[in-house]
């Protein structure tokens, strides 16, 4: 979705005049949308869309080449950005800092889109108050063998949770397999208070229903389980907010539920074609959301209650690294996922015998953040494989460094 001067389109939204480049490209080829699709697919949801990503900072999560290629994350506003579009300064731990877009209104949905953002990855903060987020973020993350009865149950027992501590949460489809729920919080708690809060609400929904779901931070020791995410409350971190199209070939979107609809429905049900014909008939399930504004009290009450979380082992080399209590090896680095998921397939073909032993969940092809895109981690679990046929650890089928010629 790269700018062409040659075809350019003017819409109106909000009372502003937005430019769209290029905008007969296909994004997506299956269902056969434009780019200028995609522009007016967010004005038709506007107010939905806003209500998740208005008037907070956001990372620009860009794909220049289309749904195909990795995208790249922008966190600087482009210097030349319009005037409707406002802007909030972000401070990190580690010392940076990033002036981060701010969208209010239709027009600044329109202007991300011709950017070549699909998806709206706004942080838990308002731009008025940087250091308190006003949005709690359960990312219920269903590892592979697990099926969508088992992320709704999850779903439903977080709900309980929230409930018992009286908060309300709001649903909405990941876009992709899982479920978020978003829960309105008083903006009166740092970031590290939150995060807090919602690694306790993970561990409660484990201990209620164990196998069922799962808040161990390490992948290999989740199983075939839902992962509740805590850590998408971290200060760095975004996801996807309401309504956002996500990367997928059928032009998927994040959806709004009610709970009543929770349990029938199915992810692909929602698309940038179905979306809009439901917003119009049924409005936007989210509408009461900022209205619920709860309390994290009950949560920190049952954080002291539960006492500290389990530390992960650490490694004896010296490094303080950590070491996995599962056998793990590593299979490859890579720049794409496709160059991934092709080294996979070569070592399950060198080690057949291995690979009759392994579940869903053994196989780890895990999307790690570089600077600005993501790369791709490939690991095997051998819990399930007989000691005496474990392979060892190999050289690198592929062995990408995403921090080659940076200082």
């Amino acid at each position: 979705m790269s700018p062409s001067r040659s075809d350019a389109v003017t819409v109106e939204a909000a009372g502003h005049e937005v430019r769209v480049s290029s905008p007969t490209r296909v994004v997506f080829p299956e269902p056969g949308l434009t780019k200028l699709d995609l522009v007016r697919y967010y004005l038709s949801i506007a107010d939905g869309a806003l209500r998740g990503a208005g008037g907070r900072p956001m990372v620009l999560k860009r794909f220049p080449k289309g749904i195909d290629a990795e995208p790249f994350f922008q966190k600087r506003v482009p210097e030349n950005h319009p005037s409707f579009v406002d802007t909030a300064t972000l401070h990190y731990a580690r010392g940076t800092s990033a002036e981060e877009a701010v969208i209010r209104d239709a027009a600044g949905l329109a202007w991300v889109v011709n950017l070549g953002c699909l998806d709206l990855n706004p942080h838990p903060v308002r731009a008025e108050d940087l250091d308190h987020p006003d949005e709690l973020r359960i990312d219920l993350d269903p590892m592979p063998g697990v099926d969508w009865a088992q992320i709704v149950d999850a779903a439903f027992v977080a709900r309980d949770v929230l409930d018992d501590v009286g908060l309300v949460g709001w649903p909405k489809t990941s876009g992709s397999r899982g479920i978020h729920i978003l829960v309105r919080i008083a903006p009166r708690w740092t970031y590290t208070q939150v995060r807090l809060a919602a690694e306790t609400l993970a561990r409660e929904v484990e201990n209620r229903a164990p196998g069922l779901a799962t808040a161990r931070w390490w992948k290999e020791e989740r199983g075939e389980s839902v992962f509740v995410d805590f850590n998408q409350n971290a200060k760095d971190r975004t996801v996807a907010s309401a309504y956002s199209i996500r990367p997928l070939a059928d032009a998927r979107v994040s959806t709004p539920l009610a709970w009543d609809e929770v349990r029938a429905c199915r992810p692909e049900q929602f698309t940038v074609l179905t979306v809009p014909e439901r917003f119009a008939a049924i409005g936007d399930p989210h509408a009461g959301l900022d209205d619920a504004v709860g309390t994290l009290d009950g949560l920190l009450a049952l954080a002291e209650e539960l006492g500290p979380a389990e530390k992960p082992p650490r490694g004896s080399s010296g490094d303080g690294r950590r070491q996995s209590v599962m056998p793990l090896i590593e299979v490859a680095r890579t720049k794409t996922k496709p160059e991934a998921l092709e080294a996979l397939e070569e070592w399950k073909a060198r080690h057949p015998g291995p690979v009759s032993h392994l579940h869903p969940a053994d196989v780890l092809v895990d999307g790690m953040r570089g600077s600005s895109s993501l790369w791709y981690r490939v690991r095997v679990n051998l819990q399930h494989v007989p000691e005496d046929e474990r392979p060892a650890q190999e050289d690198l089928i592929a062995d990408y460094d995403p921090w080659e010629g940076r200082t």
